[in-house]
């Protein structure tokens, strides 16, 4: 046994690890609270773009999760989500791996003051976690800024002409991909990042969010 992992039972036996949803000891995130998260559900959004599925609502527990992940320092559930969505992939209607196998995720880009803050990419934790293949080639250009209060026409116009593709990192040409968010509110990062990779030969069959601020109904 190395020292690490002995370190690491020492802290657990000291510090139990506790549920980021409820804070019932023992579990990451506890079985009542993981069911707050199911099979993908389509979501109603407004303008153009690919169809988009969520997990979870964005109130209670999943709320709570998605904010201990991204904004408290919860960076170990990036296991909890990379589970959720490696098991969501194949259930995502006309979303197909490639020829050799493989699911393709694009994370959908923060701003970088806000990565920072988190010690980076929540998102590009989450989507290694899942085992996909993971393409972080989306950022934005500077003068994008908080979206919270934002309407649907507000952010579109937010994001305009300021999320870009980094030439590095790309999926092979015509890939299908995923794109992969936290929280979808009026779908316009869906649709401006959707049209960004779009433009450049890919595409993008759904989006998938963890959580949804909008209505959801089963897809099928």
């Amino acid at each position: 046994m190395g020292a690490g992992t002995l370190d690491h039972m020492l802290i657990n036996l000291l510090f139990p690890p506790r549920c980021a949803g409820c804070r019932a000891e023992g579990a990451l995130c506890c079985a009542r609270c993981l069911g707050a998260f199911g099979p993908p559900r389509s979501v109603r959004v407004s303008g153009k773009g690919p169809p988009v599925f969520t997990l979870a609502d964005y109130a209670g527990v999943g709320r709570e999760l998605v904010l201990a992940f991204k904004e408290r320092g919860r960076r170990e559930l990036a296991a909890v989500f990379g589970a959720l969505v490696a098991a969501a992939l194949p259930r995502l209607p006309g979303v197909r791996p490639d020829e050799f196998g493989k699911w393709w995720l694009v994370p959908a880009p923060s701003r970088r003051t806000a990565s920072r803050r988190r010690g980076g990419s929540h998102l590009v934790g989450t989507a290694r976690a899942s085992g996909a293949s993971v393409a972080p080639v989306l950022h934005f250009l500077p003068g994008v800024r908080d979206s919270v209060g934002l309407d649907a026409a507000a952010r579109r116009a937010n994001l305009s002409g300021r999320v870009r593709l980094r030439p590095s990192g790309l999926p092979p040409p015509g890939t299908a991909v995923v794109l992969l968010d936290d929280v979808v509110t009026t779908g316009a990062t869906a649709e401006v990042c959707g049209a960004v990779l779009k433009a450049a030969g890919f595409r993008v069959t759904a989006v998938l969010t963890l959580t949804a601020a909008r209505s959801t109904h089963p897809h099928g």
